[in-house]
């Protein structure tokens, strides 16, 4: 089906994702290591100075969703690419367990070079094809600009908990998507300063 239920009502106020200032000593370091690696192994095509907005400060649009999960829960970022949102999210909670997902060798290696550098010791790596991956029973789950809705909570169903929220990450358009029945979805639209709106997209059973 194609949700319809509610309309987002964008504005020139709308709400700009905050990322807390403890975190800014890493994510710096992070962004000084994805430079380094993209020389030589070409992570992404985003340029330097778009890359705090888009991996970093994006990410922080899912801290707020975080804050009714219970210490060792396992959150599951599918489609992880450089670690984003999952190294946002394992440095903000440090009592979770985070889990970046991707079938990329080299993008899974920058993660983990990340996780031993920062340091991140509860962000952890899997590689392989969502389809093919035994189930993660994930707690949490999320996803950037990977999949249609239908694809991702097929994804979901196999790798998530019963009754575990997923939270998709979409550009404003994301109500032309069909939705599988017995989903429901609530988005919560947000603004990045530069690079447009986006809505983090909650869905669960209902």
């Amino acid at each position: 089906m194609i949700f319809k239920e509610t309309v987002v009502s964008w504005h020139p106020g709308a709400m700009e994702p905050r990322l807390p200032a403890e975190l800014a000593a890493p994510l710096g370091r992070f962004l000084v290591l994805l430079d380094r690696w993209n020389r030589t192994h070409s992570l992404t095509a985003l340029p330097p100075a778009a890359r705090r907005e888009e991996l970093l400060l994006d990410a922080a649009s899912l801290l707020p969703h975080l804050a009714a999960l219970p210490a060792g829960a396992r959150v599951v970022d599918l489609g992880t690419g450089m670690g984003s949102p999952a190294i946002v999210l394992a440095l903000a909670r440090p009592d979770l367990e985070v889990v970046g997902v991707d079938a990329s060798t080299k993008k899974l290696a920058f993660v983990k070079q990340v996780a031993m550098e920062l340091p991140v010791p509860n962000l952890r790596t899997v590689h392989g094809r969502l389809e093919d991956l035994p189930p993660l029973e994930a707690d949490w789950g999320t996803a950037k600009a990977l999949a249609p809705l239908g694809q991702l909570l097929a994804w979901w169903e196999r790798h998530g908990r019963p009754g575990a929220p997923f939270l998709a990450m979409k550009g404003p358009d994301w109500s032309d998507e069909a939705i599988p029945g017995g989903w429901r979805a609530i988005p919560h639209a947000y603004a990045l300063p530069t690079r447009g709106r986006r809505v983090v997209l909650e869905l669960s059973r209902g």
